[in-house]
């Protein structure tokens, strides 16, 4: 179950909440503990460790009242003392045994479980107790009954007294293992809350600790939740300037990595558009060039070509005047022809150029038929050898096996490699290879054409296909423009790859037929 960011940050200060309250609440549990067990201590165990002692200071007493009967020679005061005995004496036992069993039963409602035991140990000691004095006053009787007459047989009060300091030295042992398991067990209670005291301090403590480190340890698990949060609003502020590379890569299924993910898909969204409408506007650029160039097109074709085939054909006829004339000397005769020769190739020249505006401005609609790839290229470099050897250029020829068949206008097609064989000569001055490679693919044909030129920087890559760039000195600007046009008329595209000093491959991809 995947839980909301709202419900991870409040169930992690639940649990720091719950482990305080854990920790009070052992603190409060401990607190009652110790509270019972002083209770048990000072109003169970010492009352009756004082009611034993009670009991021991009275048996004493009483012992010693019995050796002093013991000792009277008077009759008179014997029986004075006897009648004491008989009046205080049992009254006073049973009273204080009595106190000390009532009190036994309340601290029988005082103790936990685990001193029931002990507790009722304690009553049936005081309980024996009663039963045993008893016996002492049927003892105390016999003797105070031989002690009465004026002259007690020697033998009587032997036998009697004997009786009676049994049953005193008995009960006196009683009392003081009572007493002595009394305090035994008040030391055991008193030691055990010390030592649980000191535990439950050094609990009290580690859990404090313990919970300090659950909340510092949520804090920092709700900061790093919510640090996408600061993420998504510099990235925010960076769409708002205008950057909309701006990517999140935030992970995760809470809410704010949902957004995040959104923000990075609108971000996306918002680049592709501004380099659509970038590519929008430069296409529009490219056909106000284009359309400028149509304009100048038809003023050339109409100021210039006209003269110029007019000069062209003048000269050619100055050519063949000049052959029947008669110079002064042979220099002026080869200088004369010089000039004409100059002129011819200027006027080809400017016939050329206008010939590449005219197909800028009004490229001719191709016929698309199944042509042979190979076959045009090997047309090609036909006609280029020469001039490709003069150059010092080696071609090298990866062809397919089974000749590629596109769909082209052969002409262009062939204008097309023209162009590029001609590029590729003038970017290896010194000469160079040219690799010239076919591939089949499932919908196109692919010919690629590398040199070992001096290649381009990345920034004249990026503008080679606009209209009037050149980087040569009597380049116009137009050729690769012009290819381009004729292979996205065809359905096909033409790309480059290229790295300074690493050489230029041009790629041309047409429609399999």
């Amino acid at each position: 179950m995947k839980l909301s960011l709202a419900t991870r940050i409040f169930l992690g200060y639940a649990v720091v909440l719950v482990t305080f309250g854990a920790v009070s609440l052992f603190s409060v549990a401990e607190l009652h503990r110790n509270r019972l067990e002083i209770r048990l201590v000072s109003q169970g165990y010492l009352q009756l460790s004082q009611d034993a002692a009670s009991l021991e200071s009275f048996h004493t007493n009483q012992e010693k009242d019995t050796e002093r009967l013991l000792e009277e020679g008077s009759v008179e005061t014997r029986r004075a003392l006897i009648r004491l005995a008989r009046l205080y004496f049992p009254s006073l036992m049973a009273e204080r045994l009595q106190a000390a069993k009532v009190r036994a039963r309340e601290v029988r409602a005082l103790a936990p479980t685990g001193e029931m035991h002990f507790v009722q140990d304690l009553e049936s000691r005081f309980d024996e107790l009663s039963t045993r004095y008893q016996t002492y006053g049927r003892a105390a009787e016999a003797v105070f009954t031989v002690l009465s007459h004026e002259k007690p047989a020697a033998e009587a009060v032997s036998r009697a007294t004997s009786e009676l300091r049994q049953q005193e030295s008995s009960i006196g042992r009683d009392i003081r293992f009572l007493r002595a398991a009394l305090s035994n067990r008040i030391r055991e209670r008193v030691d055990g809350a010390e030592d649980r005291e000191r535990r439950t301090g050094l609990a009290i403590i580690t859990l404090s600790v313990l919970a300090i480190g659950v909340g510092l340890g949520a804090t920092a698990w709700s900061a790093r939740t919510l640090r996408p949060v600061r993420t998504l609003i510099e990235g925010v502020s960076r769409i708002g300037r205008g950057d909309y590379s701006a990517q999140l890569g935030v992970r995760g299924d809470d809410e704010v990595a949902v957004l995040a993910r959104e923000f990075d898909a609108m971000a996306r969204s918002l680049q592709a558009r501004e380099a659509q409408l970038k590519a929008q506007a430069e296409a529009l650029m490219r056909a106000e060039q284009l359309a400028a160039v149509g304009r100048i097109s038809a003023q050339v074709a109409h100021e210039v070509r006209n003269p110029l085939s007019s000069i062209g054909l003048n000269v050619e006829l100055m050519q063949d005047a000049f052959e029947q004339a008669s110079f002064e000397s042979p220099a002026d005769a080869r200088e004369a022809r010089e000039l004409l020769a100059a002129v011819t190739r200027e006027v080809d020249r400017l016939t050329e150029v206008t010939e590449q505006y005219l197909r800028m401005a009004r490229p001719p609609r191709p016929s698309l038929e199944p042509t042979d790839v190979t076959e045009v290229l090997a047309s090609v470099l036909d006609f280029s050898r020469e001039e490709l050897e003069r150059a010092h250029v080696e071609v090298v020829r990866e062809m397919t096996e089974q000749p590629p068949q596109a769909l082209a206008d052969e002409g262009q097609l062939r204008q097309v490699f023209l162009n590029l064989l001609r590029n590729a000569r003038e970017a290896m001055p010194d000469g160079g290879r040219l690799t010239i490679a076919t591939r089949v693919h499932e919908r196109e044909v692919e010919v690629a054409l590398q040199d070992t030129g001096r290649g381009m920087t990345e920034a004249v890559r990026s503008r080679i296909f606009e209209p009037f760039f050149t980087t040569k000195e009597d380049g116009t600007g137009l050729g690769l423009a012009v290819c381009q046009q004729i292979l996205k008329t065809h359905g096909g595209s033409l790309g480059c790859q290229s790295e300074p000093g690493q050489g230029t491959t041009f790629s041309v991809r047409l429609p399999r037929a």
